[in-house]
């Protein structure tokens, strides 16, 4: 009876340590060194959307004009 309680308590202790978040946080709890931290982030982050479009070509010109261009030198 000693042993399956205590294997309860121990998944009990495991379920509630799984759902409470990281064990480990990610970022400082000096102040100082977690703003420094979370600038370089969201820096990193800010420069999806230009990998994105550099990615898929859209930063490329349009080759499709609308308007007819002479190809030959005049």
């Amino acid at each position: 009876m000693k042993i399956r309680l205590r294997l309860f308590v121990g998944l009990m202790l495991v379920c509630c340590m799984m759902t409470a978040g990281c064990a480990m946080p990610i970022w400082s709890p000096n102040p100082d060194i977690r703003a420094r931290q979370l600038i370089y982030q969201s820096e990193s982050l800010r420069h999806i959307p230009e990998i994105w479009e550099r990615i898929w070509g859209l930063d490329q010109p349009d080759l499709a004009t609308p308007y007819r261009v002479h190809g030959g030198v005049i």
